[in-house]
């Protein structure tokens, strides 16, 4: 009982400060389909310091300005993906408030095979310095995962393609 009160304590006063990114490779689609799981206080924390504008709510932005937009701008600047080496395009599909987190759905099309993959992901260690943005990949072979950091934010996963 006392140490389930202490650790209530522990957790309120000292928050997580965790996004996951889970990508999946679409063998069908030929697609890599990106969900990314964020806490909307924090994200909403990144998008203000984004757009310099303290106030902003993120769920009920001012006139002119929607969510998606908002969480578009910010992943776009925060989330780069390069497959064997080059850059690629992330279509942003959309977002979905779930509990107390935004989650977004991003796209990479024409994705025929790959050999390596780098994901760069620095979701709000502007702000964060304890903040830890977990990536899981799956691309025909077990999950690989990595944990980014503000000192880590990219990480490259080979993969051995059997002919």
């Amino acid at each position: 009982m006392i140490y389930a009160l202490i650790l209530s304590i522990f957790t309120a006063l000292h928050p997580i400060h965790i996004s996951v990114t889970e990508i999946n490779y679409n063998e069908k689609n030929k697609t890599l389909e990106i969900i990314s799981r964020i806490f909307t206080d924090e994200l909403e924390l990144g998008v203000r310091n984004q757009r310099k504008n303290a106030e902003l709510d993120l769920l009920e932005p001012p006139k002119g300005l929607t969510t998606k937009e908002l969480v578009k701008a910010y992943l776009e600047a925060h989330i780069k993906i390069k497959i064997d080496g080059k850059p690629v395009k992330l279509n942003y599909l959309a977002y979905e408030k779930e509990d107390i987190s935004i989650v977004s759905y991003i796209e990479i099309e024409n994705v025929k095979k790959l050999r390596t993959i780098e994901v760069f992901n620095d979701i709000v260690t502007e702000i964060r310095d304890d903040q830890s943005n977990l990536v899981h990949v799956t691309y025909k072979s077990p999950v690989k995962s990595v944990r980014l950091t503000r000192g880590n934010t990219s990480e490259i996963f080979s993969f051995d393609i059997k002919k």
